[in-house]
C-alpha cells in the first residue's frame, strides 16, 4: 500500500514497509510507513521537512499519524539513549532511581540543555517506574538493534 502523496506532508525520502519492521508489532501494524518530506506546517517561503509514521486503520489513513521536525525525531533518539544508560544502573537505587536527585542528565543543545529527569511529578511513579523498566527489558534486544544498527551508521558519517 502507498503513502499518499496528495496530502499537506510532501513524501521525499520513505520506508513503505514500515509495517514490516514496527518492533513488537512488525507484520501486524497500523504504522504502515516512514517519511522525511516537506512539513506540512510549511508557509510560503518557508521550507521544514518533517518525519512522520503514517497509519492506517484498515480502511482509512488515520488522523493519528505523526508529524515530527526531525530535530525532535533526533531529540527523542537522544531521549532514548540516555533512559537507557539511566537503567543500565537503575538497579543500585531502590526506587530505580535517585529519589535525592531525580534529573538523570542535562544534554548541551543550542546554548542551553535539555533535561533528561525522573517525573516524580507522577503519584504513581514508584509503580509505573517498576512497568516501564520491565518493558524496556522486554524490548532490549529490539531497541538494541536499532542502536548498534544507529550507531553504525553514525560512524559512517564521522559522529
Amino acid at each position: 500500500m502507498n503513502i499518499p502523496t496528495t496530502l499537506k506532508h510532501k513524501p521525499v525520502i520513505l520506508s513503505e514497509n514500515y509495517e514490516n519492521v514496527d518492533g513488537r508489532y512488525a507484520y501486524q501494524s497500523d504504522a504502515k510507513g516512514l517519511s522525511l518530506g516537506l512539513a506540512q506546517w510549511n508557509d510560503r517561503g518557508k521550507v521544514d521537512i518533517s518525519a512522520k509514521v503514517w497509519r492506517y486503520t484498515g480502511e482509512k489513513w488515520s488522523r493519528q499519524s505523526e508529524e515530527l521536525p526531525l530535530h525532535r525525531v533526533l531529540d527523542l533518539a537522544i531521549l532514548v539513549c540516555r533512559t537507557k544508560q539511566h537503567f543500565r544502573e537503575a538497579y543500585r537505587y531502590e526506587k530505580l532511581y535517585d529519589t535525592e536527585n531525580p534529573i538523570i542528565d542535562r544534554v548541551g543543545l543550542q546554548g542551553d540543555a535539555m533535561t533528561v529527569a525522573i517525573c516524580t511529578e507522577n503519584e504513581r511513579i514508584d509503580e509505573d517506574i517498576k512497568l516501564f523498566y520491565q518493558a524496556l527489558s522486554n524490548d532490549d534486544e529490539l531497541l538494541g538493534e536499532r542502536l548498534r544498527t544507529l550507531s553504525g551508521i553514525l560512524k559512517e558519517m564521522g559522529y
